[in-house]
């Protein structure tokens, strides 16, 4: 155990965070699948035993990512962009459909389902990161500098949006922040939000005229958010699954029913992924909630300052960038559960009930840990070089 610690490098601090998700994700998720081992016909630990097998390995995914040099994902960050276009164009027409949703491709032989679009976001901001870097003296310049980088972010959203528009804005919105961060000038930045709000709308029209899309999905749960009125006038009743949301967060109070103790994972929906954010609030309370929230924010933290410090563009870019999408996801995701958004199909990072997300969650916090510790080694570096050359110069 001590050779091991003694050969896990990068953020300590980020490596304490991700431990304590594997934590709070078992507990969470063994408290809230009883129902579904009871449909499903399972033992009462088979889903705590797969959660345990998929965050193990997810670990052992950050560990390996992490020894990798940073600079090597430069050399694959193309290839990986290249192959997932493709691939969110087979997932929008023959993806498998799972919860009316076609997002999803079925590996054969292996049966194993994943999301195009968990590859999609590792690799365009990979791709991101390399281009930023390149194009840093003429980033300011729209022909030059930024066309080349909104194309590429343009082409992922679009490929993303008919099958889950909820991770298309997503993207759109963190790619935004990252361009402000590497110094995109203000009015293209709000260029791109004015393109991306467009096409939403032309999405939403021609699905609606052809047919091809969710758009009767996406105007049922903003009709269901704003709370719309039935033919008589009168005011529907909320959401089946978003009253429950709000009986398990009033339930929890301020310190919780205590773990196993939920009362409404037999009743909410997607306690175990989407609403898990309420499952930990109603057996922890807000203090519970509020230290999920903090984690979250920590973890961001720690990348900003990995960002700051490192003395390349690239790994600085890539840092920031697979942080920022990692914790936006997760605050949707838990401002969906306590009903300040629409609903949407975005699970909650590292913590919600998964398989192949939490493997692709996983590479992107172990490429954050690997700048984390080259930037650790190349500081490691100066420090040694000061400390040898201070006596030469005091004794000359």
């Amino acid at each position: 155990m001590q050779q091991l610690l003694e050969r896990v490098k990068g953020d300590k601090v980020i490596w304490s965070v991700v431990v304590l998700f594997a934590f709070i994700s078992l507990l969470a998720v063994y408290s809230s699948t009883g129902s579904l081992a009871y449909r499903m016909d399972k033992n009462g630990s088979y889903y705590l035993v797969k959660q345990l097998l998929v965050l193990g390995l997810g670990l052992m995914i950050i560990y390996w990512v992490h020894r990798v040099n940073y600079t090597k994902f430069a050399r694959i960050a193309v290839l990986l962009y290249v192959i997932s276009l493709p691939l969110l164009l087979f997932t929008l027409f023959f993806g498998a459909t799972i919860n009316e949703g076609s997002r999803w491709i079925r590996l054969p032989v292996i049966n194993i389902t994943f999301q195009s679009s968990d590859l999609a976001k590792l690799a365009l901001f990979m791709f991101l990161a390399r281009l930023m870097s390149m194009r840093q003296h003429q980033i300011k310049d729209l022909k030059k500098g930024f066309l080349p980088v909104l194309v590429p972010v343009l082409l992922t959203c679009c490929f993303i949006a008919p099958a889950n528009l909820s991770t298309a804005l997503m993207l759109g919105a963190t790619c935004c922040i990252l361009f402000f961060i590497g110094r995109v000038q203000v009015k293209h930045i709000a260029l791109l939000a004015g393109i991306g709000i467009c096409f939403v709308a032309l999405l939403f029209f021609v699905s609606k005229v052809t047919g091809f899309g969710r758009a009767e999905t996406w105007e049922q749960r903003v009709e269901d958010f704003l709370g719309s009125s039935d033919e008589n006038g009168e005011k529907k009743e909320e959401v089946y699954q978003v009253l429950q949301g709000k009986i398990a967060i009033a339930n929890g109070g301020l310190l919780g029913l205590g773990p196993g103790h939920s009362r409404q994972r037999d009743y909410l929906p997607e306690a175990y992924s989407d609403f898990i954010f309420c499952s930990i609030i109603e057996e922890y309370g807000l203090v519970g909630g509020t230290v999920v929230v903090c984690l979250y924010l920590l973890f961001l933290w720690r990348s900003i300052l990995i960002f700051r410090r490192c003395p390349y563009a690239f790994g600085a870019f890539l840092a920031v960038g697979l942080s920022i999408t990692l914790v936006f996801q997760a605050m949707l995701n838990m401002a969906v559960n306590v009903h300040l958004v629409p609903v949407t199909g975005l699970t909650l990072p590292m913590i919600s009930m998964g398989g192949s997300s939490i493997w692709f969650t996983s590479i992107a916090i172990g490429i954050v840990l690997s700048v984390s510790r080259y930037v650790d080694e190349m500081e490691g570096k100066t420090k040694q070089i000061k400390k040898q050359v201070a006596p030469a110069t005091g004794t000359a």
